[in-house]
């Protein structure tokens, strides 16, 4: 038995160059990601949506490395995002995917990877929902206050300010959305594309996408209302100042008629 072990370590990692810097070889490599196949059944896997998966290290390890990769990183994260995966070899049972562990019947490099890609998907996922609840929570004191108040209290640069961040949000989810393809090795054995699905189901990843996905839909919508809202806002004051300059002209005619 052996644990998998991913962490999010930042938004983003430069995969070409730490592979150029990186002195080991690797057993398969992209510009998405990098599987490394070491001594003493040690693996690696780095994926350039900022997780690394490690299968073989002590904590010491580990600690080590993570500190060696952030100085490839981009926007390193804030808090603790890990998931681990219990794995267990026993070639007289089937494929069996239970909370937090799995069996399999066969392992060898690949199967080690495709574990690996699944749970360092996992660990993006609960990162990708944290960011996502807290534009929701955000944008509904928002819409609550709108109930209460019947305005949004918040002036119009730091509106603009929040829907800036909102959309930096948006945009470093959507374009790791390929986090969630199967690679495509899994079409090319049965028992790989057996686990993949398993792998994926267990760890809810597809449910748990779609939820993030409608409840940015949710923030979008919200978003174009308070936009329209602030730019009705505006035209309302601007309108009120038009109205007093033109009533200031008619006072400034009747009075010097008067003084004439």
């Amino acid at each position: 038995m052996f644990k998998v072990e991913a962490f999010q370590v930042a938004e983003q990692i430069n995969i070409k160059k730490f592979r150029s810097e990186y002195t080991s070889q690797a057993y398969f490599g992209s510009n998405f990601e990098l599987f490394y196949v070491q001594e003493n059944n040690q693996y690696l896997n780095i994926f350039n949506y900022g997780v690394v998966v490690f299968v073989g290290y002590s904590n010491v390890e580990k600690s080590s490395f993570i500190r060696f990769l952030k100085g490839f990183a981009d926007k390193l994260v804030e808090g603790e995002f890990i998931e681990d995966l219990m794995v267990e070899v026993k070639p007289e049972r089937k494929l069996t995917f239970n909370y937090n562990s799995l069996i399999v019947p066969i392992l060898n490099d690949d199967v080690i990877r495709i574990i690996m890609l699944n749970t360092a998907q996992s660990v993006a996922m609960e990162y990708y929902e944290t960011l996502g609840n807290e534009i929701l929570d955000s944008t509904k004191r928002f819409t609550d206050e709108l109930e209460k108040f019947g305005r949004i209290r918040i002036s119009r640069t730091n509106l603009i300010k929040y829907i800036g961040k909102t959309l930096n949000v948006q945009n470093s989810i959507f374009d790791n959305l390929y986090v969630f393809n199967s690679p495509d090795l899994v079409w090319e054995s049965e028992y790989l594309e057996k686990l993949n699905r398993g792998l994926n189901e267990m760890f809810d990843i597809r449910t748990r996408f779609r939820e993030l996905d409608y409840g940015l839909k949710i923030v979008e919508n919200n978003l174009k209302l308070f936009t329209e809202l602030s730019q009705n806002r505006e035209s309302t004051r601007l309108e009120w100042i038009i109205i007093l300059l033109i009533l200031f002209e008619v006072l400034d005619i009747i009075v010097r008629k008067i003084l004439d």
